[in-house]
């Protein structure tokens, strides 16, 4: 048993992160959050304790990007459990920390360098996946990209796999329908969502990498609840893993814009306001353009309360099975509402937050405390599902694909 955990990060995902944790915190024990800012943790901890939670729950200021004081952190607090739900850019830092201590380390995006963007593929090769040996050494249980996707999504592929004698593509469907009400914005971090959008799309395809660019090559996708949505294939942290482990088989990433998103970001990248390299000036001043750009942007944490509408997110996984084609849709259903009554967060941010409280009780526990590196498709789903099924987050399937026969994927599976 593993207990007591640190949540490292302070914005959407960490608010959803926190009151998790304090639900479940008879699994987890004593918890503590730390960022950069120390007041941006209290009052996460004070929105916990609006809705009644007591449990040991203590803010610290930490600069993340230092290993020996997220090290220093870890031991004083006697955290056993690192939820890393900071920015990307602190990612190896806060591994190479937890590989110092021995605390477990879960972490919901890929580790990013500030000046490299999209990098080439596979992604976790060049940073996460150069730590592996030492996890594997230190006996250090670390869960990469366990958010809902990449995450959720890796779980799904693999539950479909599982179903299979052999599986031939694997296409995940991101679709936000809701509505903020705002202009224009985004739905976390502005800096890293641009970043996602501005490089070369990556996708794997009859077993080698492929280029395109971005809103290249669209696809309108009737989901189940919020109907026929347009999708876009980007570049995303999932495919690179679930390539590596299937390399059989075709793996895209789909994710939904409308012609309002995509009018402002086509304007904003061509006048260059999207870029990360310095400009200077007629004065002087030398800024990051991205930089400001989401200085003018509203805090995506601030979007919550007005938040409208559904989200849809899952895996068309298509293969054989006896002889036969099969097909299965893996999905989840969130409302923007719905997480903001319970968490105070939009469902964007409570999709990524929940999973990751999740792979932490299954580390508590046991189950899926590796003692070594693991991407979520290299771990057993049905435990995981489970507990997203009790804790905010169920699980459904559609067989025959997205027009055959819906249900719970505890009913498929009995």
């Amino acid at each position: 048993m593993k207990k007591n955990v640190l949540i490292i990060g302070a914005g959407g995902v960490a608010q959803v992160v926190a009151h998790k944790c304090a639900q479940n915190a008879d699994v987890l024990g004593e918890l503590h959050i730390a960022s950069r800012t120390k007041s941006k943790c209290e009052a996460i901890i004070a929105s916990v304790r609006a809705k009644g939670h007591d449990c040991a729950f203590t803010a610290y200021a930490v600069d993340a990007t230092q290993i020996p004081e997220v090290a220093q952190l870890i031991r004083d607090t006697g955290a056993q459990i690192v939820i890393n739900v900071g920015t990307a850019f602190v990612n190896m830092h806060v591994l190479d920390a937890c590989i110092d201590t021995g605390a477990a380390y879960i972490d919901t995006a890929i580790h990013e360098e500030p000046e490299k963007i999209c990098e080439t593929p596979p992604w976790y090769a060049n940073y996460e996946w150069k730590r592996r040996e030492s996890c594997a050494e230190k006996g250090v249980t670390a869960i990469l990209g366990a958010g809902f996707d990449p995450g959720v999504v890796n779980a799904y592929a693999r539950f479909a796999i599982d179903q299979m004698d052999e599986v031939k593509s694997i296409d995940i469907v991101d679709i936000n329908a809701g509505s903020h009400g705002k202009y224009f914005a985004t739905n976390f971090d502005p800096e890293i969502n641009f970043r996602e959008f501005t490089g070369t799309v990556y996708y794997w395809e009859d077993q080698q990498w492929k280029e395109t660019s971005m809103f290249a090559s669209g696809h309108e996708w009737d989901l189940p609840v919020v109907g026929p949505s347009k999708a876009y294939q980007s570049g995303h942290d999932e495919v690179h893993s679930l390539a590596t482990n299937y390399p059989q088989a075709d793996v895209r990433f789909w994710m939904g814009f409308g012609d309002h998103y995509i009018n402002v970001f086509t304007v904003l990248k061509n006048i260059g306001l999207l870029s990360e390299k310095p400009v200077t000036t007629a004065e002087g001043q030398e800024v990051v353009p991205l930089k400001l750009v989401k200085a003018c942007l509203p805090d995506p944490a601030s979007l919550a309360p007005d938040y409208t509408g559904k989200t849809c997110i899952g895996d068309l996984v298509k293969g054989t099975k006896d002889g036969k084609d099969i097909e299965l849709f893996v999905y989840n259903v969130a409302d923007h509402k719905d997480a903001y009554t319970e968490v105070g967060s939009q469902g964007i941010s409570y999709t990524a937050g929940v999973p990751p409280v999740a792979a932490a009780m299954l580390v508590a526990t046991g189950e899926w405390d590796a003692k070594t590196m693991k991407n979520v498709e290299e771990l057993d789903p049905k435990p995981f599902f489970t507990l997203l099924d009790r804790i905010g987050l169920p699980t459904r399937v559609i067989k025959g694909g997205l027009k055959g026969e819906d249900m719970a994927w505890t009913d498929y599976t009995g």
